[in-house]
């Protein structure tokens, strides 16, 4: 299976059960949508972004078909201006490169440092998808086994209106 072995090995280890997609590289969501076809998940789309300091760091997991309201979100959390991060902060962060970004990336933050922002309409997804650290595949879960997994990150996150 393409991705981190780390991640399977928690996935295992939580008895979160997951349906593997390979596929040619995704880097982006209209690359990625013509692998995702026929399958009942909901897809998400994830952003990695950075304060105007650079000291924090947020995660931003929506649906794939919505666009983000950065400045609601930049007004909620009052640190200014929202920037993506850059490559290197990606790596350390999430151990992921541009295109893979993912929450399951979160297994190489282990100070805990990224906040988490899922978009609040999620919440009625029963299945959602996301890559495995590398976009050459995806990861159909249960929404309760992907809250199971953040639980265990114990990352900061959030339910919140993020989309315009």
């Amino acid at each position: 299976m393409n991705g981190d072995k780390k991640l399977y090995q928690l996935l295992e280890e939580l008895n979160i059960v997951f349906e593997y997609l390979e596929h040619p590289p995704a880097p982006t969501i209209e690359i990625a949508k013509q692998y995702w076809a026929g399958h009942d998940a909901k897809h998400c789309k994830n952003l990695f972004f950075r304060n105007h300091k650079g000291n924090q760091h947020y995660l931003v997991i929506l649906d794939c078909d919505c666009d983000m309201n950065i400045h609601r979100i930049e007004k909620q959390l009052r640190q200014g201006k929202l920037s993506f991060a850059s490559e290197q902060r990606l790596m350390k962060y999430l151990g992921v490169t541009p295109g893979s970004v993912t929450p399951f990336g979160l297994i190489h933050d282990t100070a805990h440092h990224v906040h988490v922002f899922i978009d609040k309409n999620l919440q009625n997804a029963e299945r959602l998808s996301f890559h495995p650290c590398i976009n050459t595949a995806s990861l159909i879960i249960a929404k309760d086994g992907f809250i199971k997994f953040m639980n265990c990150m114990q990352n900061r996150f959030d339910w919140i209106d993020v989309t315009e």
